[in-house]
């Protein structure tokens, strides 16, 4: 437990908090392996050509990891005083959300259990 005021406890966790410019999406209807293919073409990219390759991609994540992307560099611009221009993919991953249980009657009077997997993706931007 850490000692002290309550205002020095937060000051000093504040102190120690990520200041790089970030975007997070909770609760994507997307399996977490499905949105992996996506982040794992963009991962270590400048955001130019991260841009491109998931306005360009088929794939369903792209287009959610594009409006997460777009907010990302939004962030880095108003609220870290950021270039755009200079700006790179440092992390991006998705975790494990919480998984919506269905059922769909099958013959002979069964039922499979269909599992909706949702996932949280985030995407950390730094400057070179």
């Amino acid at each position: 437990m850490a000692k002290g005021h309550r205002s020095q406890i937060k000051r000093e966790r504040n102190a120690q908090k990520d200041t790089r410019p970030s975007a997070k999406l909770s609760y994507a209807r997307v399996s977490v392996q499905k949105a992996c293919f996506v982040l794992d073409a963009i991962r270590g990219k400048d955001v130019q050509t991260a841009l491109g390759i998931v306005t360009y991609n088929p794939r369903y994540a792209s287009s959610l990891i594009k409006k997460l992307l777009e907010s990302a560099v939004a962030n880095a611009e108003n609220n870290n005083n950021m270039d755009a221009a200079k700006l790179y993919v440092e992390e991006c991953y998705a975790n494990k959300g919480p998984t919506m249980k269905r059922v769909k009657p099958r013959a002979q009077g069964r039922a499979y259990r269909i599992e909706k997997r949702t996932s949280h993706i985030t995407v950390v931007l730094n400057e070179r």
